[in-house]
């Protein structure tokens, strides 16, 4: 799908007539012009990027695991998203047979993430990132009922390529990094006064991330692995019991995904990714211990990027919760700070 041959060919038509008097040049002196506009017509207009750089700068977009910076290079993105969470709970009392208590509560959450993310070059296949979103929540339910802002947990990562790429065949890079506890733990928060920014716990994590790029589609995808260390030393009151200690569970993820590009400016893309958490384990003050389920996190996103400048694509992200454990809705948009 290329936007601007396509418009060269309906010029190649309306210019027969003009081709046909070039045959004959003493018919007339305007077949070298006219040859001169078709010719310029077939071409790549100048300020147009090509679809293999395009789509390059939509992987980036989707996932930053997918790209790589050349050494002594630096490139921030600034990430803007929002995600809804909404659910109603009923409670019943049923008691000798009769309904004593019997309303339907509505929970939701709303969700504002500003990330500004950094990447430098340290070596042409090894890249180090740094990531700081800071988040604004605001829910409605029975406990609290009002706004939070809090800085999120800061997110270190590199990424490194062993491979170099080779025009026409699938690349690779492994990645690993980690996500500090620099949020507002979930664990220490008082669910009366405000709502957890961040997961309370240090993670760590490793994967593999391929891409093939075949102009105009690029094809996609991950497999990772998540790891977080244990939250001690709490002192967290839950259903008049002291929370101590919380062991999470391991994490298993991976997604897949294409991008296309609809013209020279203009691409989309398409992914599914998934998680599944193992439960975590709570430990109590009075020796008690319990576990949670294991979760299963899975979201289909649609993409969309516009080229506004050369070094500027702006990217549109839509993505839909497939499962209970992930936000109903989720909009995101991607831009490039260029220095």
């Amino acid at each position: 799908m290329i936007v601007r041959p396509l418009l060269g060919l309906a010029a190649l038509v309306l210019l027969a007539p003009a081709f046909a008097q070039q045959a004959n040049p003493s018919a007339t002196g305007e077949g070298s012009s006219s040859t001169a506009a078709a010719r310029d017509a077939l071409k790549q207009q100048a300020g147009d990027t090509d679809q293999t750089t395009l789509l390059k700068q939509t992987l980036t977009a989707v996932d930053k695991q997918y790209s790589m910076i050349r050494r002594g290079k630096v490139a921030a993105t600034y990430d803007l998203s929002y995600s809804y969470i909404g659910q109603e709970k009923i409670n019943a009392d049923i008691s000798s047979g009769q309904l004593t208590l019997f309303n339907i509560e509505n929970d939701s959450s709303h969700t504002i993430v500003n990330t500004l993310s950094v990447d430098y070059g340290l070596q042409d296949n090894l890249t180090g990132s740094v990531s700081i979103p800071v988040i604004s929540r605001y829910s409605q339910n029975d406990n609290f009922d009002g706004l939070s802002h809090s800085l999120g947990d800061i997110g270190l990562s590199a990424r490194w390529q062993p491979i170099e790429t080779q025009r026409g065949r699938p690349s690779f890079n492994l990645s690993g990094g980690m996500r500090l506890p620099t949020g507002r733990s979930p664990f220490k928060v008082d669910a009366n006064r405000g709502l957890a920014t961040g997961s309370g716990v240090t993670t760590l994590n490793g994967g593999v991330n391929f891409n093939h790029i075949v102009d105009p589609v690029a094809l996609f995808g991950s497999i990772n692995l998540g790891y977080s260390l244990p939250a001690r030393h709490l002192s967290q009151i839950r259903n008049g019991r002291t929370l101590t200690r919380v062991d999470p569970g391991a994490s298993l993820g991976f997604g897949f995904g294409f991008a296309y590009a609809l013209s020279y400016n203009i691409s989309t893309s398409f992914s599914l990714q998934e998680t599944i958490s193992a439960g975590s384990k709570l430990y109590f003050a009075d020796g008690s211990t319990s576990r949670t389920r294991v979760q299963t996190a899975g979201v289909l996103n649609f993409g969309l990027g516009y080229r506004i400048s050369p070094k500027t694509t702006i990217n549109i992200t839509a993505g839909i919760g497939l499962t209970d454990d992930v936000p109903n809705f989720t909009l995101g948009i991607s831009m490039p700070l260029n220095f």
